[in-house]
């Protein structure tokens, strides 16, 4: 623990492990060290480890092996060697050496305040339950979305502010903390929704008062009615909160943009809490709330760590209660999904989907999207696929197959055992599949459940007559493996599976004519 002065400070989540997957990733690069001592030799195999799989890229792969990093190729073991040596890390963590020993701890330090895995120089490393769960969840093709949820919710319905990892004053369960609010402005005002602008309020709370807090909320909005106010005022109410009038330490664009964000992000992570009006506001998932219930019974009472090693293990625990909790049952979620899917189409322009495909694309830029960005980025790529053939195709009847939230929103992408998409009229009947995989594993985890999917497609309905069957998969980059094998499915089964890369599909739909407009013309498929 440092021995710094404890301060309130702002609930923050480091952004260098943003998603699930890319946790999972890094937490299945120390499987071949878990249990060994952790040293300087170990941390720079983990190190290898990450730039050889493209985890992390330095600046100095991105000016000089441009072409591998765009490519399906492997860096070499000397071609890693080189990276390194030219990419000195001048940083420095507490207990780490600077250099790539303190850049190791800047990337597994949120996974370890999560409860993933442990370690500490000259310690045996080890990964947890939960760490091992969630590396099986995302090991399964394709990825086990709602154990992770699941694992999430495990981890967050834990996870204390002040825990032994941080030295700060705040002092509550930041999940807990929204749910309790959530759940006494329900009672007293008949209206559980939180708007995005008040969440700063939450990040900088003190203390477990939900109710102080809840009331604390109704006060500012009875000052400031209709969310008629500027975010330099929310922002004068949170250094209050911290008892600071350190505007360099604790900058506007934090407290009202950037950890505001990563705050949604890792609230909507758990699936019990849903986007409302547009990204304006969030809420009980209602489909939910058995699970809300049974956290707000079972983890209101806050706990007491002396050291890291005890809330570790705390952590590092699954409540088997929270894997075995269903949903409640849902009499219309197909058409609320439908209806969502209808409106973004109608709301969205082309232009505006095309570019969010883009982005999934390229991947040097993030969505800036009030409501898509928060959709997890192999989730929304489902999404967006599906509003695109909904704007192009208006006689092809669209069934996207991700589940959703109370709103109609994507929450997980579709199970192992079903297309992503399903799409027919009166000419055809196809599946569409995406993924964000770029490399080898597109033939095997995509394209292989595809062809699986189109011949059980063609049994099931094989009375219809004069229809045609394909599949299409698009991935932001299509691998050279990929090409052969629709050739030889073709050649073999006689199945049709098209691919394209993002950027592709994106044409293909821009070029629709007036006078057609049929899927099977779009894609060049036999009719």
């Amino acid at each position: 623990m440092s021995n710094r002065q404890a301060q309130y400070k702002i609930l923050s989540f480091s952004t260098t492990m943003r998603n699930p997957q890319r946790i999972a990733d890094f937490l299945k690069v120390l499987l071949p060290y878990e249990e060994r001592i952790l040293t300087h030799e170990i941390i720079m195999e983990i190190i290898a480890n990450w730039i050889q799989n493209k985890f992390y890229i330095p600046n100095y792969a991105k000016l000089n092996f441009k072409d591998i990093l765009e490519s399906d190729e492997a860096f070499t073991d000397s071609q890693i060697q080189e990276i390194i040596k030219n990419s000195p890390q001048n940083h420095q963590e507490a207990g780490f050496s600077r250099g790539w020993d303190s850049r190791f701890d800047t990337f597994y330090k949120l996974p370890m305040e999560f409860g993933f895995c442990f370690y500490a120089m000259n310690e045996p490393l080890i990964i947890s339950h939960t760490g091992h769960l969630l590396i099986d969840a995302t090991n399964e093709i394709p990825s086990n979305e709602t154990k992770i949820a699941n694992i999430f919710l495990n981890c967050m319905m834990k996870y204390q502010s002040n825990n032994p990892f941080r030295n700060i004053l705040n002092n509550n369960v930041p999940l807990v903390l929204l749910l309790n609010v959530l759940r006494k402005l329900q009672e007293i005002s008949h209206d559980s929704k939180i708007s995005v602008l008040e969440i700063p309020f939450l990040l900088c709370w003190r203390d477990r008062d939900y109710n102080a807090l809840t009331n604390y909320i109704l006060d500012f909005r009875r000052e400031y009615p209709s969310f008629a106010y500027a975010r330099e005022i929310v922002y004068e109410k949170c250094l209050e909160l911290l008892e600071t009038d350190n505007t360099k330490r604790f900058k506007i664009s934090q407290i009202c943009n950037e950890a505001v964000d990563e705050y949604i992000r890792k609230m909507r992570i758990t699936g019990i809490i849903s986007l409302r009006g547009n990204g304006r506001f969030i809420d009980f998932n209602t489909f939910e709330m058995p699970k809300i219930n049974y956290v707000l019974e079972n983890y209101s009472q806050f706990k007491n760590f002396s050291d890291k090693k005890s809330y570790f293990e705390y952590m590092g625990e699954i409540d088997s209660h929270i894997l075995d909790i269903q949903q409640s049952s849902v009499i219309d979620e197909e058409s609320l999904k439908l209806r969502t899917l209808q409106n973004f189409a109608t709301r969205y322009t082309k232009e505006q989907i095309y570019k969010e495909l883009s982005i999934l694309a390229s991947k040097k830029t993030k969505s800036k999207d009030k409501v898509l960005k928060f959709i997890p980025e192999p989730t929304r790529f489902e999404f967006l696929t599906a509003i695109a053939l909904k704007q192009h195709f208006k006689t092809l009847q669209i069934l996207p197959n991700y589940s959703i939230d109370d709103e109609g929103l994507p929450k997980c992408h579709a199970s192992g055992n079903q297309p992503d998409i399903f799409c027919r009229d009166n000419l055809s009947q196809s599946i569409i599949e995406v993924s964000l995989i770029c490399g080898r594993g597109q033939v095997n985890n995509e394209l292989l459940p595809i062809t699986r999917h189109l011949k059980s497609l063609i049994e099931s309905t094989q009375d219809l007559t004069n229809i045609s069957y394909f599949a299409i998969f698009i991935a932001p980059k299509i691998f050279e493996d990929s090409k052969v094998y629709v050739e030889f499915i073709k050649f073999k089964d006689d199945l049709d599976i098209r691919n394209f890369d993002i950027l592709e599909f994106i044409e293909r739909l821009k070029i629709i004519s007036m006078e057609s407009n049929s899927i099977n013309d779009t894609f060049n498929l036999k009719i």
